[in-house]
């Protein structure tokens, strides 16, 4: 797919390297068609990581996207150069009067933290109450899956007794909804974190329909309001060694990890990671930008 970026954007050169089709500003206003506006609020600590990640994941369509980078305002992270968030980032002051066709909300490690307690959880909810009047379909991944279900239906948070890190198996429900179209009865998914979600609460709310789940790891995918808003309760955009970084920054920590389920052959941690899960991950991707944001979102707002 052609996905406009700023022509500095750094991803934009990592992706290109790996034959992606980036399409620079100029080309893009050379074309009479309107690109789908995808808005990705970015959470997690190294920026420049997500982007890559998920600028890969959503390259599999042949639909024109124009990607907005979010960040919060009351919230500055310290892994991110504050010359590449000035550059290529935007708050929500600046997009409130504007209408996205999708809208990602990725994770952030602050799982073990009270929501109230996140230093930019007002910011967050007025965020998520903004996407239900000027974003066609929100997909939540992981910490913002987990932030989506507690603000919008009230769902719990519960915590593991140790991390959930690892390649887990999970198994296809209502295999009708087009954002499981092309999955195979079982596949596997990335998980990384401390909390789960109320399984119970999940299953007592009627306007959820469950989509996948796994014995060891819980739910993973959950649909409401026919696609209003998608939660992942997972990472299937982390790349082959995100994983892997994650372990090892924990070891140099001394948290002393449990080795990432699945991940390493015979769990040696010096061994490549086997990727498992780009195929599914691809195809979850495209199913929404195509089912739930070009199919549904009008031509002019």
């Amino acid at each position: 797919m052609p996905i406009r970026v700023q022509n500095d954007l750094p991803a934009k050169k990592i992706l290109e390297e790996e034959n992606i089709f980036m399409m620079d500003e100029k080309r893009a206003l050379s074309q009479d068609i309107r690109p789908l506006k995808i808005a990705i609020l970015n959470l997690m600590p190294l920026k420049e990581d997500t982007e890559v990640q998920l600028l890969r994941s959503l390259s599999n369509t042949p639909l024109q996207l124009d990607v907005t980078f979010l960040t919060t305002s009351t919230y500055v992270g310290k892994n991110t150069a504050t010359s590449h968030l000035d550059t290529f980032y935007l708050t929500y002051e600046d997009v409130k009067n504007q209408k996205f066709d999708g809208l990602i909300i990725t994770g952030a490690p602050v799982e073990t933290m009270e929501f109230e307690e996140v230093a930019y959880w007002e910011e967050l909810k007025q965020i998520m109450a903004w996407s239900e009047t000027n974003v066609t379909s929100t997909l939540h991944i992981c910490w913002g899956a987990q932030a989506g279900l507690y603000y919008h239906y009230g769902v719990r948070k519960l915590s593991l007794n140790e991390k959930l890190s690892g390649i887990y198996l999970h198994e296809v429900y209502n295999r009708k909804e087009p954002l499981v179209r092309g999955f195979d009865d079982v596949f596997y998914a990335p998980h990384s974190r401390y909390t789960e979600m109320s399984r119970e609460d999940i299953m007592a709310c009627d306007k959820f329909k469950i989509l996948a789940e796994s014995k060891e790891a819980g739910i993973f995918l959950v649909l409401a309001e026919e696609g209003k808003n998608i939660f992942v309760l997972g990472h299937p955009e982390y790349d082959r060694v995100t994983l892997d970084k994650e372990y090892k920054r924990d070891v140099a920590k001394g948290i002393n990890p449990e080795v990432p389920v699945n991940y390493y052959p015979g769990d040696d941690s010096m061994a490549k990671p086997q990727l498992l899960w780009r195929a599914h991950a691809n195809t979850l991707y495209t199913n929404w930008v195509n089912y739930y944001v070009y199919q549904n979102t009008p031509y002019e707002w």
